[in-house]
């Protein structure tokens, strides 16, 4: 996992792009692997090892941009998916493409927008303040 993780940071230039596949800073944030097609538990199930492979992933920071799209992923799937095309696009070119974070960023207004008021089970407000801090592109 490791090592495949690490494959993708360098290949699409992560650490020097400043930020993820989703446009989030890499500031005081761990990297992580996101399975992007088949998910960790789908490989189990079907006996496919854990999924870590570079064609099944992309990079996020674990307590933005990871954990809000599995957020996203509970509330919308339908959302989830949309950003999840983004990110395969950004796969199939081979680089971080402005245009799609673009895209993913209005996806993430728009579930800010219909989430807005949302709280969890235990009261907290389901939309996190670090979620909403992306870098900005125009």
């Amino acid at each position: 996992m490791k090592q495949v993780t690490n494959i993708l940071i360098n290949e699409f230039k992560i650490n020097e792009l400043g930020y993820d596949f989703m446009g989030f800073s890499l500031e005081k944030n761990i990297l992580s692997f996101h399975h992007l097609i088949l998910s960790k538990e789908y490989c189990k199930i079907k006996k496919l090892g854990k999924g870590y492979w570079y064609e099944n992933g992309v990079i996020l920071c674990q307590e933005t941009s990871h954990e809000y799209l599995h957020l996203i992923q509970r509330y919308d799937d339908e959302l989830f998916r949309y950003i999840t095309s983004e990110m395969i696009d950004m796969k199939i070119k081979g680089y971080l493409d402005i245009a799609n974070i673009i895209e993913i960023h209005k996806i993430l207004d728009y579930f800010e927008h219909l989430y807005k008021n949302e709280k969890t089970n235990k009261g907290y407000t389901l939309i996190k303040e670090r979620y909403l801090y992306r870098k900005k592109f125009d």
